[in-house]
Formats: C-alpha cells, structure tokens, sequence
C-alpha cells in the first residue's frame, strides 16, 4: 500500500515539501492501522483466554504440556527404560525440544522480568 500510495503523491503533488508531508501522512496511516491489527490481535488473545472452553482458552497450556512430556519421555524414561531393559528399543524424538523449551521458558522469563519491573500490562 505504501508503494502505491508514494506513486500516488508523485505524480500529483508537484512541490517537493508537500511531497514530504504527504508521505509522512501516508507512513503514520500504515503505522496506525498496524497498530490497530495488533491491538485487535490483543484484544482476541484476551478473549480467548478468558474463555471458560477447553478447547479455546486450552491450547497455549496444551502446548507447554506437550513439551513438558516430550522432554520427560525423551531425557528421563527412554534413557532409564534403554539402561534397564537394552533389548528394548524406543524411538527418540527430535533434539530441538530444548530449543522450543528455551523459547517457551524465554517468553515465560521475559513477562515475570517485565512484571517485577512493574512495567507489565495487565
């Protein structure tokens, strides 16, 4: 939208200082709708965390679940099975469950900073 709209001014705001406010107009149009889609985004996170539904307020905590059990499984009961019993064979999972974990943990650190720092949203 924003390369449009410079074609736009070009062709007809002929004075080169009302080319500039108006392309100054036209990025703080497209910050502001950006702005809003976050906010909007925002605003459906809200909701649907409230939700009393499993199925809508449910996934984010599914999803740390999932990882808690894929890492459990992984580093605690394959290694421990496969010492006891090494006839038995298991299939490992993939080696990048630390970094979702790192990155799930990261997020998790990064708002109790914010919130400790009292510069937390709500």
């Amino acid at each position: 939208m924003l390369g449009i709209g410079s074609k736009l001014i070009d062709k007809l705001i002929p004075d080169p200082a009302a080319k500039d406010a108006a392309r100054l107009e036209l990025m703080k149009l497209q910050q502001s709708g950006e702005l809003a889609a976050m906010t909007a985004q925002t605003e459906i996170n809200k909701v649907e965390a409230a939700s009393s539904s499993i199925f809508v307020s449910g996934w984010r905590p599914a999803i740390g679940w999932v990882c808690a059990l894929a890492m459990c499984y992984q580093y605690l009961v394959r290694p421990f099975i496969t010492a006891f019993y090494p006839a038995l064979t298991f299939p490992g999972l993939d080696e990048n469950l630390w970094q979702l974990m790192m990155g799930m943990l990261g997020l998790g650190g990064l708002r109790t900073f914010e919130k400790v720092n009292n510069v937390a949203t709500k």
